[in-house]
């Protein structure tokens, strides 16, 4: 229904269409690191992007803190009666766990939380790997360091804020909050070269991950772009306030301040007017996610964004874009309380969604170029604080695509034993085999990241053991 009030102030206007346009929280103060951060990144050795060489990278992150435990949990008899008398209440029925077929297993045999059953065949046929007790590092560090204060840990270990931050940047001992997802997309922007559109898309709000020095992070929602309301509209009142918009947006200003301000004003709604035409083109897939429907017939939350995500990919040829890197996001995780039962529905929404994305990327003949991967605050506690369980540090994560090679349980799953040589302390927090780094530099050397240029995504890099741990083929 159109509206028959002019009564819209100069303010009131610019302020509102300048929240909605953006997509991006902080614009204002990311102006200043735009001009502080102005260097131009080496682009030596990427592939030749030539046909056929789109690649699309996705970090589902599950706000929180995931209980990895209850993922990946013992089935051989000695393993799981030590799971069930030290998980306590939090214990799942052996009879219940998904198996798992290892191929290079360490004796223990493992299985599956049975609300994951959309996402077992993956695994069961390549295309869903598990990175085992992963977690953010300063540098390598064992259980008699960690006790005598004798290497550096990461700030603020067991809080929220902290800890997605630091798992979104890769750099917790800096004080920086440019994320990894954004220094991959500042070194890989020239693939896109000629693209309107950020590589860095978030369907899930502002985050650290895809912050960068020079690509800024572009908003859409799972129902599609931010924009201006009515901005094409031919109806007098409002086409006279946007060609007032427009003429104020196109003059030149000699304050640094209202120059970029103009800038991103203009970036943001050239966006919206390319990005809604795209996408109008584009199906709506939701025929794609027939395991992720809700009461009411909709989509649950993470299959909403990663049909968009979907839709996004397929919009690539026509935004001229070989690189996409999006981001996703389920919270709820943080269960201290109603452990089982919370959890289980979190479980069971994320992995249809995902199953059923994936199986989307097969139909549409891109699996082998899509690849997704979770992310949380930290693990939680082994044994139970009685309703549910706590902060805690290392934790297992997925990683699934058409060119992952999936199958495998990747690094070394820990000696799960309160006050074992892998807790910290006496609750089973186990202390990370794997840094955030290693799993993030695997997933960009796929992405096409140089060897060489790899400390220019993960500073730290160098101070682990590998930059491939082997679960990505190409």
């Amino acid at each position: 229904m159109k509206s028959s009030s002019t009564n819209f102030n100069r303010r009131q206007f610019i302020g509102q269409t300048a929240c909605a346009g953006l997509g991006l929280a902080g614009a204002l103060s990311t102006i200043g690191t735009l001009r502080l951060f102005n260097a131009t990144l080496s682009a030596q050795g990427l592939p030749p992007g030539g046909p056929g060489d789109d690649k699309s990278l996705i970090c589902l992150f599950l706000y929180g803190g995931n209980d990895a435990n209850n993922i990946l949990v013992p089935r051989d008899t000695a393993g799981y009666a030590a799971y069930q008398r030290d998980r306590g209440i939090l214990a799942l029925e052996r009879d219940t766990l998904l198996p798992l077929s290892l191929p290079d297993g360490d004796g223990r045999d493992f299985g599956l939380h049975p609300a994951m059953s959309a996402l077992h065949p993956l695994f069961q046929t390549d295309k869903l790997a598990l990175i085992c007790n992963v977690g953010t590092l300063v540098a390598p560090i064992t259980k008699a360091e960690y006790l005598s204060g004798g290497a550096a840990v990461p700030p603020h270990l067991f809080s929220h804020n902290d800890q997605q931050v630091q798992w979104q940047t890769s750099v917790p001992d800096s004080p920086l909050k440019v994320g990894w997802g954004g220094r991959l997309a500042d070194l890989l922007q020239s693939l896109n070269a000629g693209s309107q559109v950020s590589m860095n898309i978030s369907i899930a709000g502002s985050n650290f991950f895809q912050v960068g020095n020079q690509v800024l992070q572009y908003h859409v929602t799972p129902q599609g772009s931010i924009g201006l309301s009515q901005y094409n509209e031919t109806w007098s009142p409002v086409k006279e306030q946007y060609q007032a918009l427009d003429q104020i947006l196109g003059k030149s200003y000699g304050h640094a301040f209202e120059a970029e301000y103009a800038a991103i004003m203009n970036r943001a709604v050239a966006n919206d007017t390319l990005l809604k035409s795209v996408l109008s083109t584009i199906p709506a897939y939701t025929n794609k996610f027939p395991n992720s429907t809700v009461a009411g017939g909709g989509l649950n939350r993470v299959a909403s964004q990663l049909r968009m995500i979907l839709r996004m990919i397929e919009a690539r040829t026509a935004l001229g874009m070989k690189r996409q890197i999006f981001f996703a996001a389920l919270g709820g995780f943080d269960t201290h309380d109603a452990q089982l039962e919370d959890h289980d529905a979190l479980l069971r929404e994320f992995s249809s969604a995902c199953a059923d994305f994936h199986q989307a990327t097969v139909d549409l003949g891109i699996a082998e170029k899509v690849t997704l991967f979770t992310a949380s605050d930290f693990n939680r506690t082994y044994n139970s604080n009685g309703k549910g369980s706590d902060h805690a540090w290392g934790g297992h994560h997925l990683v699934l695509g058409g060119a992952v090679r999936g199958g495998r349980l990747y690094g070394d799953v820990p000696t799960l034993e309160i006050q074992g040589p892998d807790d910290t302390g006496s609750r089973g927090s186990w202390i990370p085999k794997i840094s955030t780094d290693e799993m993030a530099a695997t997933l960009a050397r796929w992405f096409g990241v140089a060897e060489s240029d790899l400390p220019l995504v993960l500073p730290n890099i160098g101070r682990f053991s590998t930059t491939d741990l082997g679960f990505m083929n190409g």
